[in-house]
Formats: C-alpha cells, sequence, structure tokens
C-alpha cells in the first residue's frame, strides 16, 4: 500500500464532500480543511457554513475559515501544517504562488471537465449548454493560471440527453473523489505522470450569470432543452407568461412546429414552439412558488393555445 501523505483540504461545495470523504477514508492525514467563511442563507439570511464544512466537522477535523486564502496570516497558517501536498476542489478562490510554493508534492486540483476544455468555474454546466454528449473529471498540479497546470489523471463518462446539471455534478463528484485517491496514491509512490495542457484546444466555462438563463423562443427547441439542463438549479432557466417570470425546472423536446415561437401550441401536455421544433415543459415554478408540473400549472392558470411565453418581439 502507499504510504499515507499529510495534506491541506481545501474546498466549499458539495461537489467538494465526496472527495474530503474519500482522502480520510483512504487512511491520508487532513491537517486541516481550509474552506470560506459562513455566509447568510435562506430567507431568514442567517449564517450557515459550508457543506465542506459540516463535512469536515462530522469527520473530526480541524477546520480554518480565512476571508483571504492570499492574506499573510492564512499563509502563515497553511505554512505551518507542514503539508506534504494540498489538495484542492472547487474552494472558490485564486491560490496564490505564494501558498503553491509551501507544498512540496505541490496542490492537486480535481477539475469537472476534460481538460483543457471548459476551463473556470462551470464546467459542467457549460458542457451541458453546449449539447455535449461527454464529459469526466481530470486531477491536475495547480499553477498561476485559471486551470492550466499540468495534468495527472483523468475520467471520461457519457451525458445522458436528459441529465442535468445537478445530477451529472453528483455523478463527477464521485468520479472526482475516486481520481483524487488514485493520483494521491501515484504522487506517494513517485509514479505519477504530468501532462502539459495544450493551450489551443483550450475552452472557457465562466460563471453563469443570471441572464443566461432568459429563454430566447426563437432558437432551437434542442438548444433551450440544454439550457434547462445546464442551468439547474442556478440561474435557471425562465421565460414570461403574463408579465411573470416562469421557471422552466424541466423540459424534453417535442415534436411540433409552424407557430410562432414562445406560442402555446398544446395544453396537454404543454407544448412550446420554438425557432426549430417544440419544447414540452414538464416542471415549471411561478417566481415565489413552488416547482409544479406543468400540467398543473396549465390547468391553474387556464393556459389557451396561442397563448405567447416570452418578450419575443412579433
Amino acid at each position: 500500500m502507499p504510504r499515507r501523505l499529510r495534506l491541506v483540504f481545501l474546498g466549499t461545495p458539495p461537489f467538494a464532500v465526496p472527495t474530503l470523504e474519500a482522502v480520510v477514508e483512504a487512511g491520508h492525514r487532513v491537517a486541516a480543511v481550509v474552506t470560506q467563511p459562513d455566509r447568510p442563507r435562506g430567507r431568514g439570511q442567517q449564517l450557515a457554513p459550508p457543506p465542506v464544512k459540516e463535512a469536515a466537522l462530522r469527520l473530526g477535523l480541524a477546520v480554518y475559515q480565512p476571508e483571504r486564502v492570499r492574506h499573510a496570516e492564512a499563509l502563515e497558517f497553511l505554512r505551518a501544517q507542514a503539508a506534504e501536498a494540498m489538495v484542492v476542489v472547487g474552494y472558490g478562490q485564486i491560490i496564490p504562488q505564494a501558498a503553491i510554493d509551501l507544498a512540496p508534492l505541490g496542490i492537486i486540483n480535481v477539475h469537472a471537465s476534460l481538460l483543457p476544455k471548459y476551463r473556470g468555474a462551470g464546467p459542467i454546466q457549460w458542457a451541458i449548454l453546449n449539447g455535449e454528449t461527454r464529459t469526466g473529471v481530470t486531477t491536475m498540479r495547480i499553477d498561476a493560471g485559471l486551470d492550466t497546470g499540468a495534468m495527472l489523471l483523468k475520467a471520461e463518462t457519457a451525458i445522458a440527453p436528459d441529465e442535468d446539471a445537478p445530477s451529472l455534478g453528483g455523478r463527477l463528484a464521485a468520479m472526482g473523489a475516486r481520481l483524487l485517491v488514485e493520483t494521491l496514491d501515484a504522487l506517494a509512490e513517485g509514479s505519477v505522470v504530468s501532462e502539459a495542457q495544450d493551450s489551443t484546444q483550450a475552452t472557457y466555462a465562466p460563471m453563469l450569470k443570471k441572464e443566461s438563463g432568459r429563454i430566447d423562443w426563437t432558437r432551437p427547441a434542442a438548444a433551450i432543452h440544454n439550457q434547462v439542463r445546464g442551468l439547474q438549479p442556478s440561474p435557471g432557466a425562465y421565460t414570461a407568461l403574463r408579465g411573470q417570470t416562469l421557471h422552466v425546472r424541466r423540459s424534453r423536446v417535442a415534436e411540433a412546429g409552424g407557430a410562432r415561437p414562445g406560442a402555446v401550441v398544446r395544453v396537454k401536455p404543454l407544448v412550446v414552439a420554438c425557432g426549430e421544433g417544440a419544447l414540452e415543459l414538464i416542471e415549471v415554478q411561478s417566481e415565489g412558488r413552488k416547482r409544479v408540473s406543468a400540467a398543473d400549472f396549465a390547468n391553474g392558470q387556464r393556459l389557451m393555445e396561442n397563448e405567447v411565453l416570452g418578450d419575443i418581439p412579433a
């Protein structure tokens, strides 16, 4: 069995939790878990811990929550841990070179794409938005760039036609956890092989904003379906109906056409014309209300054929 490493783990979101659990289960010594500060959450805006903090406390690990990891006191904390390597999974801040230099075996990142494709904050969402049929996870050594470090190991998987971002993210989180443990084993044995990224093949996956979710019904139905899948749960795909925002939570491509984009062509099931083809709405959510089936929504609103969604000009 490869020797166990002394590590510092840096991570914040749910995606990082399976990797932290896998590292501990594999027997590596996690000296400390570094995560973002508690933030206000929910309607009451009460301070809530990030998912990685909750997992770390459950696992009996020390937690450190600096406002900025590049600040001198945070760097001194990292130095004091004397870690052989650090692991970063969705920490949420750029790791400075001063921190990278502290780990003799480097800082290993789990990234939810097949690098160099989809560098950036939203690789899962953008892969679905762009209609990709395959994706995966990559472990890499962090450098000073944005997901530009040398690649170590990869694992690939198919994207199901109706799979959304939360479902795919859950699968990739589990894959990334296994791949990271495999990477640490190779690192401890001295057998890890790094491969430089080909930057000419790089694509980018920037953080998505709310306006990314506005549905343009003149686009093809397949593209809008990808938008619905890729933007769950946030920022979400949305349109307008009777002057109110309507979020589309689940959909499927339907057979229909010839009507004005955005027009309701059938009520049962609820089908809306697109620039090419049509989209069946399966689950929707009015602003400030719970998710409901599109059938219940159509009944409650007494929708009629030819009623138009969105703000597409006539």
